[in-house]
């Protein structure tokens, strides 16, 4: 079932927002509170999260506040790899979340945190058994970046690609599996009891989606982070691929993420762009939780505590 709903992803980094488009994040602030208002008329009852802030940036945070964002939410979502991208040390998790909790004044979810095996598959290992020692009874969600190893044939989502370095590079071995289907040390460490899920995002009819469902079950996987494109909204034969990948997660808890800006809706013609109408995006939102959310489908996990016929309508907000 879809336990939550997550308005972007990392709108703070501007290889998912352009910030240049949007100075002080106006637009972004105005699109969530329209999102979350849409929502709520189709299900009042669904967890609405704020997409996961890049690096745990508790100044992204108190922007939000400052711009009213945080009534319009329920939880808020961070990211976090300070042993590739982040300019922190590990063991700084702890303080990371309480400085959230405290700026937001709500629960906090880890929706992406990893490390990468570009080094050694070793470092990986330290990283996913430490990470999950410095969060575990601190959050109620650990979400592990990823499952997968990205192909490498894909490219990675980031502005300035190999002008990075191994910066890069490090996208495409953050999975504990390789691209090749091959276990990495850190997927026979990875918890079997439900503790820790994954964040793993599946592409526009993805081939790796049925495999994704088999290793998830053999690790005892419960909660699940990917996504709905908007931008894939627009593809054809979009809405058959939403439904063949939502049925086949039924078994897991979703947070479901909503993002990605179609190119000729954009104030620039690409998915990081705000749109150019906010509302548009709230009506994909709403679309998307009453064909895969409704009120009253399943009962979400209510944060705080542990423990058909629209497709025509799709392709034209």
């Amino acid at each position: 079932m879809v336990e939550a709903v997550v308005l972007w992803n990392e709108p703070n980094n501007l290889s998912h927002w352009n910030f240049h488009l949007d100075p002080g994040w106006h637009r972004f602030a105005e699109m969530v509170k329209l999102a979350s208002a849409s929502i709520r008329q189709v299900n009042p009852k669904l967890p609405i999260v704020l997409g996961g802030v890049s690096s745990c940036d508790c100044d992204f945070l108190r922007t939000m506040s400052n711009l009213g964002v945080l009534p319009h939410v329920d939880v808020v979502g961070v990211h976090g790899f300070p042993l590739d991208w982040n300019h922190w040390k590990i063991d700084e998790w702890p303080d990371r979340i309480a400085e959230a909790h405290e700026v937001s004044g709500k629960p906090v979810w880890v929706l992406e945190v990893g490390a990468s095996s570009f080094g050694a598959d070793e470092v990986q290992q330290f990283g996913l058994e430490r990470t999950i020692d410095l969060l575990r009874d601190r959050v109620e969600r650990i979400h592990w970046y990823s499952l997968f190893d990205l192909p490498p044939t894909w490219p990675a989502e980031t502005r300035h690609k190999e002008a990075e370095g191994s910066s890069y590079y490090r996208h495409y071995y953050m999975g504990l599996v390789t691209s090749q289907g091959v276990p990495k040390v850190g997927y026979d460490r990875f918890p079997r009891d439900g503790s820790v899920g994954f964040c793993q995002w599946f592409h526009y009819d993805d081939h790796r989606l049925d495999d994704a469902v088999r290793l998830m079950k053999e690790l005892g996987v419960r909660h699940l982070r990917t996504g709905l494109s908007w931008a894939d909204s627009f593809r054809p034969n979009a809405v058959e691929w939403f439904d063949r990948m939502m049925g086949a997660l039924e078994d897991f808890d979703v947070s479901l993420t909503l993002c990605f800006t179609p190119a000729h809706l954009g104030v620039e013609e690409h998915h990081t762009s705000p749109p150019k109408d906010n509302q548009q995006f709230a009506d994909f939102a709403a679309w998307a939780i009453e064909r895969y959310a409704p009120y009253g489908a399943a009962t979400p996990v209510a944060p705080g505590t542990r423990d058909s016929s629209r497709q025509k309508e799709v392709s034209t907000v």
